[in-house]
């Protein structure tokens, strides 16, 4: 798909000299920084998602399990 952009000069200099020296056309070097900010959007929502459930659900851990952890913990080297 093909799509015309408006870009200030000095971004589109950049993107230029970058796209250059990573060796991709200015197009595909778009479409990877597209992807990029699209994912890092996309998981923010799911920890907005997840921050809702915790604000209303009770997130402690169950004794056995605690125990079971700080057993594994204990012998885990860091």
């Amino acid at each position: 798909m093909k799509a015309a952009i408006s870009l200030p000069d000095d971004l589109f200099a950049a993107a230029d000299t970058l796209a250059g020296r990573l060796g991709v056309s200015r197009s595909r070097l778009v479409a990877l920084a597209l992807a990029e900010f699209i994912a890092k959007h996309r998981s923010s929502k799911v920890t907005e998602r997840l921050d809702a459930v915790y604000a209303t659900e009770e997130s402690t851990v169950e004794k056995p399990l605690r125990r079971a952890q700080r057993k594994a913990l204990g012998r885990t080297e860091w």
